[in-house]
């Protein structure tokens, strides 16, 4: 079984891959200091930063990101979300027509 890290475990292992906080730093084109920060805080890495991280440490944007980049869609719900959206855009089409047919 894999253990995955937690968001501030994955930014402390792209830290240690990056070299230092400095090297991370260079990587996202911050200070030193922004990093540290990202560290202290508990805070995850920002947002813009996780797709330049991922390429140059190797750490997943899903680690370093889950909310943003969940590893997998969720089994249960997922082909309702789309067939809700395509009734959706169903409805919002038939709308437009009637709207066409009666003008």
């Amino acid at each position: 079984m894999e253990l995955i890290p937690t968001p501030f475990e994955a930014l402390e292992a792209a830290v240690a891959k990056a070299g230092s906080q400095s090297a991370l730093a260079r990587i996202c084109g911050v200070s030193q200091t922004a990093v540290w920060k990202w560290l202290q805080s508990g805070k995850r890495l920002p947002a813009e930063y996780v797709l330049t991280v991922e390429a140059e440490t190797m750490v997943s944007r899903h680690h370093l990101r889950p909310d943003i980049y969940p590893s997998t869609l969720p089994q249960s719900g997922h082909a309702s979300i789309l067939t809700e959206r395509s009734d959706d855009v169903a409805c919002d089409q038939q709308r437009v027509t009637q709207a066409r047919d009666a003008a």
